[in-house]
């Protein structure tokens, strides 16, 4: 299917072939029949796209900030490569379509296959020939006796009408108000019919003669070209009172509408900010009039909430009545009903291979004048699900190399793992997969794969794919690492490999028939860096138990991020916590044989990440994990001390390892360049298919680890210790005692 992408290095737009996505569970699946281009958003990213390294740079000072922190903290190698990718990535833009359901997922009741519909959400409701929308964010077009057939280019438009609704919403209007609308665009015009259909009067002002023409058209009362017409005009029409409501919905960098929107306004009125202006507030006329001034998010109730958004959880209506979805719905029953009328608003139409010209006109380029700007789709949509990528210039590792599939193409993937999976060597890649179809397809030119999926057995049926990385979230690895093993194949798994303990048991049911003809790694690549093993060899000849220590000043994370979900990260004790645990347990060479952990009070900011655990050893050795959220990013963020003997030694960032025996001191150091043995980890994974020995990860480590991270999980949540039996947990699963029905996150 085509899909439209925008590089952030050019800004150019190009339509491309794409695997055409699967409707997971709350989701749909629509053709598309028209898109609508943001003029505001849209033209912001083309505008940023287009300058050059130094002006992106002044634009974005917040991640030259960042580019700086990682290159104290990883390296400047590192740091420059990081931003080197970012620059070369493309874009997929777009949130508001419409077309036809051609599919339906798991629990999504409210929508079948034919019905026409209105999409909505940056992410989802995308420049593409076909899109999976969650259930949330579409809504069915009305029909029925006294209501037209909305087109498809209107309904394309519902999701920036929203936008427009939900600041009418927060303006609270009354029957018989007079309301101003500052900014005569897209949004300003639907603002106007959406003013008269709740029974006020509109006057608006902009700059564009054409576009006041158009709104008083429209039926807008009034229209005024500058600040000092709009002021003459609102007193008219308010018989010198002063308006209601303003309705701003300018973009501009300026605060000239909001001093504005204060002079027109009567005392005690409503200012709802609905387009990018400046905030800058003239404190007298909003102190003297005690005004109210609003600021309007997006299209309603629900943004930017993933419960609500990705996975279908609504509001209740008697708590929330207006939801980003039920605005949208309400947008197309206007429409259907004949109050709205968005077909005056659409200015011109380009077919999705000529979608460019639609990025010129809004950029300014083309030195037309637009409105509403929508893309068409006139072409039959393929359906397929694995697209064929150009033929490398020259494969990694030839006919002789490990032939790697990959699931998953996120950020990790594609800034860590792959390069470090090209830099090890051995490896030729080919079919790599992603659920939406275009990051696979990134990702897989980039890095020079055969093929792109957004099917995941498609790898798993491919014969020519000797092992299977999977890079996905933590939800899913259970059961594609046991897909993976099923299906005859090698796997790398990212950690963590299970969030429970019944998924453990499923994949342990898995690798008692396939290991050791197939091999289990997972991602804790810590082990196999340079000064890791340096450490390693120094603590490996001592015949006493370790003392232990690793600090990690992990850094604050958002509540909302994905990691503290514990239905897709499991949250970040089993996300990131395991490295470390895993990490001791390498150092020490014996099982975890128990836990205790405590947390600190999450307050309403932290998701218990601030936690210490105390690990005991199988020799007695005592290892403590202090993992904390709440310190300075810009200290340091791991720091390993061991002592034991008569010696210590002290692994800093893993850049810098001391040790220290009966008074000598030893120091190496990793100087341009963090090393934290992604490639090193690959580089013995791919030694050990080659040559048919064992995991470089034992499995029996790897179940140890797993239980050990759960325990401390458990830990922190009951405040008491808790055993780890490996041995036992693999008895019992073996004895059928444990099951994947008991896979519970």
């Amino acid at each position: 299917m085509k899909q439209l992408w925008q590089s952030i290095s050019t800004g150019k737009s190009t339509a491309v072939d794409v695997p055409a996505p699967l409707a997971g569970k709350g989701q749909i699946l629509v053709r598309v029949a028209a898109s609508a281009i943001s003029a505001g958003t849209e033209r912001s990213v083309v505008e940023f796209a287009e300058k050059n390294v130094i002006q992106k740079a002044m634009a974005r000072p917040d991640l030259v900030r960042q580019v700086i922190a990682k290159g104290r903290r990883e390296g400047w190698i590192a740091a420059v490569e990081a931003a080197r990718k970012r620059l070369d990535s493309e874009l997929v833009l777009g949130y508001s379509n419409a077309g036809v359901v051609i599919g339906v997922g798991e629990d999504v009741g409210e929508f079948r296959a034919g019905d026409r519909v209105a999409c909505a959400g940056g992410g989802f409701a995308t420049h593409s020939e076909i899109v999976r929308i969650p259930r949330n964010l579409a809504a069915v077009m009305p029909e029925g006796p006294g209501l037209r057939t909305v087109p498809f280019e209107e309904a394309a438009l519902a999701t920036v009408a929203a936008i427009g609704l939900q600041g009418i919403r927060l303006a609270e209007l009354q029957l018989g108000e007079v309301v101003a609308v500052i900014g005569l665009g897209l949004i300003g015009q639907i603002l106007v019919q959406l003013v008269q259909a709740n029974g006020c009067a509109a006057i608006g002002m902009d700059p564009g003669a054409e576009r006041c023409s158009l709104a008083e058209r429209m039926g807008c009362a009034a229209t005024a070209r500058s600040g000092e017409e709009m002021e003459a005009v609102a007193a008219r029409a308010s018989n010198g009172r002063g308006v209601d409501s303003v309705l701003i919905a300018a973009a501009t960098r300026s605060s000239e509408p909001v001093t504005l929107a204060a002079e027109i306004a009567r005392d005690r009125a409503r200012v709802v900010a609905i387009g990018a202006v400046g905030f800058s507030l003239p404190r007298k006329p909003y102190y003297m009039k005690e005004l109210d001034f609003r600021v309007s998010r997006s299209y309603g109730p629900g943004r930017y909430d993933v419960d609500y958004e990705e996975k279908g959880r609504d509001y209740p209506i008697g708590y929330v009545r207006w939801t980003e979805g039920r605005n949208l719905a309400a947008i197309l029953q206007l429409l259907a009903s004949g109050r709205l009328d968005f077909a005056p608003l659409i200015t011109h139409r380009f077919p999705i291979d000529e979608a460019d010209k639609g990025y010129d006109l809004i950029s300014g380029k083309s030195g037309e004048p637009f409105l509403g700007v929508v893309i068409t789709y006139p072409h039959e949509p393929s359906a397929e699900r694995r697209i064929e990528l150009p033929a490398p210039s020259g494969s990694v590792a030839g006919a002789t190399g490990v032939r790697v599939g990959m699931i998953g193409a996120g950020n990790f993937a594609t800034a860590t793992l792959l390069p470090a999976m090209k830099a090890a060597g051995g490896i030729e890649f080919r079919g790599i997969c992603a659920a939406g179809g275009s990051s696979a397809r990134s990702a897989g030119l980039r890095h020079g794969f055969r093929y792109c999926s957004s099917d995941e057995a498609e790898l798993l049926r491919d014969d020519s794919i000797d092992a299977i990385a999977i890079s996905t979230r933590p939800s899913s690895h259970a059961r594609q690492v046991v897909a993976t093993i099923e299906a005859g194949k090698h796997v790398f798994c990212e950690k963590p490999v299970a969030l429970n303990e019944g998924q453990l048991a499923s994949i342990v049911q898995a690798c008692e028939k396939q290991l050791p003809n197939r091999l289990l790694l997972v991602g804790y690549n810590r082990r196999f860096a340079p000064l890791a093993q340096r450490l390693k060899a120094f603590v490996g000849g001592l015949v006493e138990p370790l003392v232990m220590n690793y600090r990690v000043n992990a850094g604050y994370l958002p509540l909302d991020h994905w990691a503290h979900d514990v239905e897709q990260g499991g949250g970040r004790i089993l996300d990131e916590v395991c490295h470390f645990v895993d990490f001791l347990g390498f150092l020490c060479g014996h099982p975890i044989v128990s836990v205790s952990a405590s947390v600190l009070p999450n307050v309403g900011r932290y998701s218990n990440d601030n936690l210490a655990a105390t690990l005991r050893f199988a020799d007695g050795s005592i290892g403590t994990v202090v993992y904390a959220a709440n310190g300075d990013k810009s200290f340091s963020k791991e720091r390993i001390e061991v002592f034991a003997q008569g010696c210590a030694a002290v692994l800093d960032d893993f850049r810098t390892l001391e040790t220290i025996r009966d008074g000598k001191r030893s120091i190496s150091r990793s100087r341009l360049r963090v090393d934290k043995g992604h490639r090193g980890e690959w580089s013995a994974f791919v030694d050990a298919i080659r040559k048919g020995g064992p995991s470089p990860i034992p499995f029996q480590e790897i179940v140890n680890s797993t239980l050990a991270i759960l325990a401390v999980a458990r830990a922190c949540r009951d405040g008491l210790p808790v055993e780890v039996d490996t041995e036992g947990f693999i008895s019992r699963v073996r004895a059928g005692e444990w099951s994947a029905a008991d896979s519970e996150t």
